[in-house]
């Protein structure tokens, strides 16, 4: 019995992983999330690179945000942002966000310009290349099971934001929510802006339900829309104003959710 040569083997595997691909949406799943996975810890990997040189600085945050822009393209999804000339202000901001899947991190690079750099969980900065890149970015972590130690880094963040001129991102349920409405806001990113005195800036990423399911194993293509909201201002507000300012955001960027999420699903019928 004559082997078959290596180049048609390969044909044969490729066409059959290509079959598997079309038919069978479990199997497509797995294979978007493993390309993400690989892509994001690759690139991240030039980013490190690229970043050691001028070591942990905001400005590297442009190579990380360059390297994942073009999955969009990839993964076939239109991502539309409404609202984006209220970011351009250049005055230090908190930006709050919904918290949904591990692709956000792909999402906020839609957004994520200039100086502004998200506060993470700390557990991030062991994932791989992406959490030295992270670092070397400017990311801040927190350790949320340390809170004394998460305050006082909050409260450093709140006293430099106008001195050294920056804004940062948080996902203010603390965890991905799959259910798709929101969780609880944590009080966290609201008690940072009474205290700086710096405006928040709701921005609200629609339901990924029209083309992503991580229960369902479903990634197909799909659209998205990112609504920035207007600024919520903190002068004058102080600590026993951040409750009400909580339900506040909470409320509008929940309706803005349903709203802009019947909009796409609307559309993906």
């Amino acid at each position: 019995m004559k082997l078959l040569p290596l180049h048609y083997l390969f044909t044969f595997l490729f066409i059959v992983f290509l079959v598997f691909y079309q038919m069978n949406p479990a199997f497509r799943y797995f294979c978007k999330k493993t390309f993400y996975k690989l892509w994001l810890f690759t690139m991240s990997a030039l980013v490190i690179i690229i970043s050691i040189p001028r070591g942990r600085n905001m400005e590297n945050a442009k190579f990380l945000r360059m390297s994942l822009l073009p999955l969009k393209y990839i993964f076939g999804l239109k991502i539309v942002v409404k609202g984006k000339e209220i970011l351009r202000t250049k005055k230090p901001f908190v930006l709050v966000m919904n918290h949904q899947t591990s692709l956000d991190v792909m999402v906020i690079m839609e957004i994520l310009q200039g100086r502004c750099v998200p506060i993470a969980k700390k557990e991030i900065l062991y994932m791989g290349t992406f959490g030295p890149a992270c670092w070397l970015s400017g990311y801040i972590f927190i350790d949320r099971k340390k809170r004394e130690e998460s305050i006082a880094t909050l409260t450093e963040v709140a006293h430099s934001l106008h001195k050294e001129n920056f804004s940062v991102l948080i996902f203010p349920e603390g965890t991905r929510n799959h259910g798709g409405s929101m969780l609880p806001f944590k009080y966290g990113a609201f008690h940072l802006a009474v205290k700086a005195q710096v405006p928040i800036i709701p921005a609200v990423i629609s339901s990924y339900s029209n083309f992503y399911s991580q229960k369902e194993k479903r990634f197909t293509t799909g659209k998205l829309i990112i609504q920035i909201l207007p600024e919520v201002e903190t002068l004058g507000l102080g600590p026993d104003d951040v409750p009400k300012l909580t339900t506040q955001v909470r409320d509008s960027m929940l309706t803005t959710y349903q709203e802009i999420s019947g909009l796409v699903n609307g559309a993906s019928h």
